[in-house]
């Protein structure tokens, strides 16, 4: 009990705050709205927690509680209010600033925008993620494997030099013969944009010699990383949203509330050690991140319910889960 208040303590004190000044002030539709949004966000970020924690042992302690501060500031208002803006605007061949004045004086034009932008959104976003599963599966140095006999064959494969970029550019090329013809350049861009930003972070963090121990240089790139990895977690969920409402002021809630939720999570796990103890948790976080990064592919062809994307991701982590806690039986 002391360590949920300690760790989530935080997270349930403005959760109760935010969703009572949407009660108060909005009422109970948007109330309801509100708290299938912190759902939405929790079910679909929940791998991102796991994975998250694994990066986030490397960083000192300074900038672990930045994660949460700073990182949380950026999470709601960068990623899931400013850059879907950006990416209409740029899509749509719209300025910014008016963008914006259109999100804030007729959100329901917005979510018709931000709708047609969707495939550049999910294009983006599947190859990232995609890219993050790959990598960490097709590493010929992973000696411990979860699903036997495909990772074991995956790590072997792991040898061929940038095979998982080389595999998804493949993915995205192939997708985008299938979707309509006015969105194949956008889709195909978006694709081979998210290789890139793939590639610069992972620059980036080699830079910082993010294999040892991080100082303030290495705790910093792998900031950057993990806000960038968060953005790739939380498009889905802002496209999804706007399905559920188009009051900005909900979304903000929702989202945010979910967000720092999350966050929680991985300062919780990485505190706890819970990744030491629970082996193959990591595991069913990449195959989660691998499936939403699929059903992500899949909904530029046809649409793919939130739920069974959030669905898919908790399956992978809950069995992950229980194959680690028989494995700690046998190996008592």
């Amino acid at each position: 009990m002391k360590s949920i208040v300690k760790f989530f303590g935080i997270s349930i004190l403005v959760s109760l705050t935010g969703l009572g000044l949407v009660y108060y002030y909005l009422g109970l539709t948007a109330f309801v709205t509100a708290v299938l949004l912190v759902l939405l966000e929790i079910t679909l970020s929940f791998d991102n927690a796991v994975v998250n924690a694994r990066v986030l042992v490397k960083m000192n302690e300074k900038w672990q509680r930045r994660f949460l501060t700073w990182g949380i500031f950026i999470a709601v208002f960068g990623t899931r209010i400013v850059l879907p803006i950006v990416i209409v605007s740029a899509v749509v061949g719209i300025a910014p600033w008016l963008i914006a004045h259109i999100a804030l004086f007729d959100p329901s034009h917005y979510a018709e925008l931000l709708e047609s932008a969707a495939p550049s959104i999910h294009s983006f976003g599947a190859v990232f993620l995609l890219l993050v599963a790959l990598k960490y599966f097709l590493d010929s140095n992973k000696t411990r494997h979860w699903i036997q006999f495909i990772e074991r064959h995956l790590s072997l494969w792991g040898r061929i030099e940038a095979l998982e970029i080389l595999l998804a550019l493949i993915a995205v090329a192939v997708i985008s013969f299938f979707v309509p013809s006015a969105e194949q350049a956008s889709v195909l861009i978006a694709g081979i944009f998210g290789v890139i930003v793939f590639i610069a972070m992972e620059g980036i963090t080699s830079a910082f010699s993010v294999e040892t121990k991080a100082g303030v240089s290495g705790s910093l790139g792998l900031f950057f990383y993990l806000e960038v990895l968060d953005t790739a977690f939380s498009l889905d969920g802002v496209v999804g949203a706007f399905a559920l409402t188009t009051a900005l002021p909900v979304i903000a809630v929702g989202l945010g509330i979910g967000a720092y939720f999350v966050r929680s999570l991985t300062i919780y796990m990485v505190r706890q050690r819970t990744l030491d103890a629970l082996v193959f948790l990591e595991h069913g976080a990449h195959w989660a991140i691998f499936g939403l990064a699929v059903s992500m592919l899949v909904s530029l062809l046809t649409h793919v319910p939130e739920f069974i994307t959030g669905t898919i991701g908790i399956a992978f982590v809950l069995a992950a889960y229980y194959s680690s806690l028989r494995l700690n039986k046998k190996t008592r």
